[in-house]
């Protein structure tokens, strides 16, 4: 048996000693913000925060994070709404797919508890360790200064697109193909 203290809340659970802090989280009490990825400390998805620093879920055995306070993606959020992290990555449209973001959002969220006005090198450096396929990772770092209070996000304009000529819009005839 085994506490952990996670969003606030006191959970006991009867688990392995091989059991991940990832896995409690994901299938023990069902807070499946925390992204099972790589299982090996790689890519970030896994990332919660341990008495506010980030840390790997997927490596970190359940057993140890026992009298730590564990704060994932669902427990950011506070009485007033929204983390301004999470704020930020909505304002500067840096959510694509949604797999890496509990991780990273996490992430910048240590850092600004470290550093509330950091450098870009800083965000850069506190992001590394995760991975994101959708994005150049450039709306995610303004996500992290808009959050620190150092920037507005970007106001771009959408860029225009053109409409098709007609004869793309014509439509074609289905060939069926039968056995």
């Amino acid at each position: 048996m085994i506490r952990l203290s996670v969003n606030g809340e006191q959970h006991q659970l009867a688990v392995q000693g091989s059991r991940t802090l990832l896995e409690a989280l994901r299938y023990d009490l069902g807070l499946t913000g925390s992204k099972q990825g790589c299982d090996k400390g790689d890519c970030g998805a896994c990332t919660v925060l341990a008495n506010g620093e980030a840390i790997l879920s997927c490596i970190t055995l359940a057993h140890d994070a026992q009298g730590l306070e564990i704060t994932t993606i669902e427990g950011l959020a506070g009485p007033q709404g929204l983390d301004p992290v999470q704020r930020a990555f909505a304002d500067c449209g840096a959510l694509q797919c949604g797999f890496c973001q509990p991780g990273m959002m996490l992430s910048a969220r240590a850092l600004l508890n470290q550093c509330p006005k950091p450098t870009l090198p800083q965000i850069q450096e506190a992001l590394s360790g995760n991975l994101c396929r959708c994005t150049g990772y450039t709306k995610i770092y303004e996500a992290v200064q808009v959050a620190a209070g150092m920037r507005t996000p970007s106001q771009r304009a959408p860029v225009p697109s053109e409409r098709a000529a007609a004869s793309d819009s014509k439509a074609q005839t289905v060939k069926e193909i039968a056995p």
